[in-house]
């Protein structure tokens, strides 16, 4: 039995009298197996012999301490035996290793010491590390996982320490490869990316990479740059990126191509990959992210061959696909707006009241026939139908619309006929005959609309409406102007660069049109951050005069600029500072607006709490500023699930607490978080505010409700607005956004989704987004714009459009229908094993539908997907390995 002095890891043998300390040792032997009671004896034997002069009992006993330490590391549960045994001992051992000589004994017993400081160092010693890099060379996986995992958190201690002495870290980061390389070995790869971002060497993660554990590996590096701050984000996806492509995984290296928007990356993606069917899959996916690229003789050599890539990401073939899927659901039927608003299914008072045919509610119905059969080809308002005796149909309907009405009313005929270029111009070209120049100038929107996401070498929208933005008539010229912004969005072409700067600069262009040619501007370089047409709006807003900053269309300049710098954070810094030198009327107006645009789709923590800052002041009733500061708020914070909900908790304070400016600005700002996605909490709080005693709360309420239900029939919202529509029947004007929120929830039957988001929540497309903030800034200020003579603004939402299915096709590009299981997605990011990636899922056959939050896999081994995601069109190709049973 080792003498009692030795205990000096206790403090009782010290200060308790001598036969204390006897009688309490006796009663721990009792509590203790024979078996751990000769283990402990024997452990305490052998501590005695480490301390003993002769040098081969001393290695006889740490080579035994040795062993039985690490032949017990294995438990998971409790403390292992030998070091609860040897906790006494501690302090005896180090003070007797002070006092040894340098010698491989010596080093022998740091690395025991390290391993019982795991269990008795006192916090922020640091002792484990201390120990072990004093310690042999040998390899630290032996002595368990928790000591490695122990060591790596004392590392990261350490390193930032010495990183702000400036002490060398050399002998750090050779303990670092170690830890790394045990760590992927044992599928740990959070736990490796983890270490090396505190030591801030993500380089050596390649070296440790193989093909069992990069996929995890990039998959916990993609989901965690979201929450780094920036440049680690980029530098993060970077090296997830190089992973990616040196395992010839280039559908995800795209991916992170897109999102960082680094086009050198997207391009060296298309050189490096030889096979033609998984060009055509990337097509497939540049297309969906709504960019303009161009490829070139390094990306595909063959001529043919790249006509039809580049087919593929002009989208030509996208109504075809959508009308597959529409024939396959069975809902091709046209429906006309009283199908939506099933106002049979209410009580008397409000369908009475409905007869009457007013220029609002024939507005509405346009809108809402617009929405509902978009992309379909044909409707019951619009279109002429084949029978040529039922004339009455499109000419009538539209001189059933007073004035601007009539600009809405053929720009919707450009909605229905949605993607399908060659027979909505056909459609389209009788109304540039009319002698109305509000027919024209919806003429030309249509054509806009017609072109939107669509690309096409003979340029169309260019041909047809280039000649109409210098008219005299300003509507003709806005219809122009929102036509080539739609039609060209994120194009970045130059010839509409100088055209519309052009207006801008116009001395006699009405207020209107500077504000559109602004926008369509902001949509067509959007992210861009143009400098000279930053300067052309900026000198735009620096001439207009004190009268002219107080009409509501003045909002719409601000926000093209921002539209220049949408996501692109720091770029925005010096157009700000120009901003602050406005007048002071629309001087905050403008820094929101540029701020909120700039870390849009960025989840940038700070700027949503720099943002919440100025929705917490209290300020006089003229004050606009904080408008965009609460949009830009779900702006910001959409990019994650995490911060969307606490975005949500947030805007629920600002409704208790803000002023009514706030208020009016909330229900939208819900209505961008969960678009297309009616999540019920937030379904119940517009319903609440959508009965709000001040009306404008409750239009944008209404508008909100459609927003988060586009496109998805939700069965809920669809009641709500019903019984809005009874409750409202005397007020026009909230009637008349009830009807387009019906519209909106039924948006191509339910084929359509307005979420910017794609691609399992990754990417983000910048044109989509453009779309919705700028309907929604129109939204701010509802009485003027949306329900004056601007309503048209509603049609910026077909940037957005986007059908939300899974269509998959063959190597020859034919549908071709597979089972596919479709779930709930589950986030299995560092998660142990192979999860599974969706719960709760039914088997269909494609092509599909996919709400908000679901994902795909294929149900048969039949095939395999060219793409890890599977929306969208998804190329398969046969699996050769395939054996039928």
């Amino acid at each position: 039995m080792a003498p009692d002095p030795n205990r000096a890891g206790t403090s009782a043998s010290t200060s308790a009298p001598k036969d204390d300390a006897v009688t309490k040792k006796k009663v721990e032997n009792e509590d203790l197996s024979d078996e751990d009671l000769a283990l402990k004896q024997q452990l305490d034997l052998y501590v005695e012999r480490v301390q003993d002069s002769d040098t081969g009992l001393q290695k006889v006993a740490l080579e035994n301490m040795r062993q039985e330490i690490r032949s017990s590391t294995s438990s998971m549960t409790s403390v292992p035996k030998p070091l609860k045994f040897l906790r006494p001992h501690y302090g005896t051992l180090k003070a007797y290793y002070e006092t040894m000589a340098e010698s491989d004994l010596k080093k022998y017993l740091a690395d025991i010491l390290s391993v019982l400081a795991l269990t008795m160092s006192a916090e922020g010693e640091r002792e484990s590390l201390k120990y072990r890099l004093l310690g042999s060379e040998g390899d630290i996986g032996s002595w368990g996982h928790e000591y490695v995992r122990n060591l790596a958190g004392e590392i990261a201690q350490e390193y930032t320490k010495r990183q702000g002495e400036e002490v060398p870290i050399d002998d750090l980061m050779q303990l670092v490869q170690q830890i790394v390389a045990f760590h992927m070995k044992h599928n740990a790869e959070p736990e490796a990316v983890d270490l090396l971002m505190e030591v801030e060497d993500l380089g050596m993660l390649s070296a440790h990479v193989d093909k069992t554990n990069f996929k995890r590996t990039c998959l916990y590096l993609t989901s965690s740059a979201r929450y780094l701050p920036g440049p680690d984000d980029m530098l993060v996806l970077d090296i997830a990126y190089s992973i990616y492509n040196q395992f010839e995984e280039y559908p995800n290296a795209l991916q992170i191509a897109l999102f960082m928007d680094n086009m050198q990356h997207v391009r060296e993606v298309f050189s490096s990959c030889n096979d033609l069917l998984r060009k055509k899959q990337f097509c497939y996916m540049l297309a969906r992210h709504g960019i303009t690229f161009e490829l070139d003789e390094d990306m595909a050599a063959d001529d043919e061959d790249r006509e039809v890539l580049q087919d593929i990401i002009n989208n030509s073939k996208l109504n075809e696909g959508y009308l597959t899927l529409a024939r396959d659901i069975e809902v091709m039927e046209p429906k006309s707006p009283e199908d939506i608003y099933k106002a049979h299914l209410l009580d008397g008072r409000a369908s009475a009241g409905a007869s009457v045919d007013s220029a609002r509610q024939n507005l509405a119905a346009t809108f809402v026939n617009a929405f509902v059969n978009a992309g379909f080809g044909q409707d019951k308002l619009m279109t002429v139908s084949s029978d040529s005796t039922s004339s009455t149909s499109s000419g009538n309907w539209l001189f059933k619309n007073k004035e601007h009405g009539k600009t809405s009313a053929a720009a919707s005929l450009g909605m229905i006929l949605l993607w399908d270029v060659d027979s909505g111009l056909a459609q389209l070209d009788k109304y540039f005959h009319s002698n109305d120049n509000h027919v024209i100038a919806g003429a030309l929107l249509g054509v806009g609309i017609v072109n939107c996401s669509i690309k096409n070498d003979c340029d169309p929208a260019m041909a047809l409406l280039g000649d109409y933005t210098d008219k005299e008539d300003a509507s003709i010229r806005i219809g122009a102007i929102m036509g080539l912004g739609i039609a060209y969005a994120g194009s970045q072409n130059e010839q509409l660069r100088e055209k519309l700067t052009g207006v801008l600069n116009d001395s006699k262009a009405s207020l209107d049109v500077l504000a559109f040619a602004a926008i369509s501007l902001g949509l067509i370089f959007v992210g861009s951050c143009n400098e000279e047409i930053a300067q052309a709006i900026i000198y735009t807003l620096m001439d207009r005069s004190e009268s002219e900053l107080g009409e509501p269309l003045t909002r719409l300049l601000p926000l093209g600029l921002g539209l220049l710098y949408l996501g692109k954070q720091d770029s925005v810094e010096a157009t700000a500072e120009v901003s602050k030198t406005f007048n002071e009327k629309i001087r905050k107006y403008c820094d929101m607006t540029l701020l909120s645009c700039a870390y849009a789709g960025t989840g940038n923590v700070l700027k949503v709490q720099n943002l919440l800052g100025h929705c917490s002041q209290h300020l006089d009733k003229g004050e606009t500023h904080q408008g965009p500061a609460v949009l830009g708020i779900a702006m910001v914070a959409m990019a994650e699930e995490l911060g969307l909900e606490m975005a949500i908790r947030s805007l629920e304070h600002l409704l208790q607490y803000g002023e009514q400016n706030i208020r009016r600005a909330v229900p939208l700002a819900l209505g961008l978080l969960c678009i297309s996605n009616p999540k019920v909490n937030v379904m119940d709080t517009l319903s609440r505010l959508s009965h709000d005693t001040d009306s404008e709360v409750a239009m944008a309420a209404v508008i909100s409700l459609g927003l988060i239900g586009a496109g998805t029939n939700n069965a809920r919202i669809a009641g709500m607005l019903r019984n809005l529509s009874s409750y409202y029947y005397k007020d026009t004007s909230l009637l008349f956004c009830v009807r387009i929120a019906q519209g909106l929830v039924h948006l191509g039957k339910g084929l359509l989704t307005l979420n910017p988001y794609h691609s399992d929540r990754f990417l983000l497309s910048p044109t989509a987004l453009a779309g919705l903030i700028t309907m929604l800034h129109a939204c701010l200020d509802m009485k003027a714009i949306v329900l004056g003579k601007y309503h048209y603004v509603l049609y910026f939402l077909v940037l957005a459009m986007q059908p939300r299915m899974l269509l998959t096709v063959d190597k020859n590009l034919r549908p071709l229908s597979v089972p596919v299981r479709v779930g709930q997605a589950v986030d299995v990011v560092g998660q142990a094993g192979r999860p599974k990636t969706i719960t709760g899922f039914q088997t269909h056959s494609t092509p599909v539908l996919l709400a908000a939050g679901d994902r795909a896999e294929l149900a048969t081994e039949k095939y395999l997907p060219l793409s890890p995601i599977l929306e969208g069109f998804v190329i398969l190709k046969e699996n050769p390995d395939y054996r039928e049973e």
